[in-house]
């Protein structure tokens, strides 16, 4: 969604905003600002989680506990059931379930299982993101909330095309919100980087790019089998691989459909007012 001048977004009577963005350039930050200032905060990765993956996350926990015949007979007659608890601030069982491709003794899975699952995810990703008009509409009439703000994944990049408007999802997006592209920062980049190699955790990538830089690892480290690829090596190789391959990705959706923040704007921001005034001075630099 355009506007002529910012004016016209202060008077949007229902303001409707989409963030993405790299993880930590503010995307949460700003919606669990604007929620506490009544704007309804929809978080994609909240929605995938528990509507479009929570079956498969499940399915997997029980898998595991049918390996045990104590758990299994109590699950057999349903005695004991098993289940995720996702919150807004946990994903942690979102991302165990993505899991990381390679050597089973290390952690790893199957690299035909981890590329079912990333299937998943962009299926559970795409749709949610669908979703964002009836939660639009839900938010106003069932909630009485005025305004509305996407908290959309870091991955948000990888399921659109950028240079379509027809996108499925890019068009949904953009006619029923503005879209708001957090620009980070080198450093930022860096950091994440060096973060991760601490912490590396499941990621989603494009399949042709999965493909590409899994064929591009183990050439350069001399691995012939999947099962001796070392999970954890992969993952914080490909995350480098994956940031900057999105960032080019996050700045054409700005340019074609949207606007650009900096993330050195998020801590200047403290109220919903703020919120807007910073994308009423965006729209009209553009």
């Amino acid at each position: 969604m355009r506007f002529s001048s910012g004016k016209d977004f202060q008077n949007w009577p229902h303001k409707a905003v989409t963030v993405f963005g790299m993880s930590g350039v503010g995307k949460t930050t700003f919606a669990q600002l604007l929620q506490e200032h009544h704007w309804f905060h929809y978080s994609v990765d909240y929605r995938i989680g528990t509507k479009y993956m929570d079956e498969h996350i499940a399915d997997n926990y029980k898998r595991e506990a049918m390996k045990n015949p104590f758990l299994r007979d109590l699950l057999r007659s349903d005695s004991i059931y098993i289940r995720s608890n996702i919150t807004f601030d946990n994903l942690a069982p979102l991302s165990t379930y993505l899991g990381k491709p390679g050597n089973p003794a290390k952690g790893g899975i199957p690299f035909a299982e981890y590329k079912r699952r990333q299937a998943e995810h962009r299926e559970a990703e795409i749709r949610s993101l669908q979703d964002v008009p009836d939660f639009i509409r839900r938010a106003r009439e069932v909630y009485q909330y005025e305004h509305f703000i996407c908290d959309s994944g870091g991955s948000l990049c990888e399921v659109v095309d950028p240079d379509d408007a027809n996108d499925p999802v890019v068009k949904t997006l953009a006619a029923n919100t503005l879209l708001l592209y957090i620009e980070g920062t080198p450093e930022h980049t860096a950091m994440l980087v060096d973060r991760f190699r601490k912490y590396p955790k499941p990621m989603y990538y494009q399949p042709a790019f999965l493909d590409a830089k899994w064929a591009e690892y183990k050439d350069l480290n001399k691995i012939r089998n999947d099962d001796d690829v070392d999970p954890n090596g992969f993952a914080v190789w490909g995350f480098e691989q994956l940031l900057h391959h999105r960032i080019p990705l996050y700045a054409k959706i700005a340019k074609n459909f949207g606007y650009m923040v900096r993330m050195r704007d998020v801590p200047t921001v403290t109220s919903d007012e703020d919120f807007v005034r910073l994308i009423s001075r965006t729209i009209d630099q553009k």
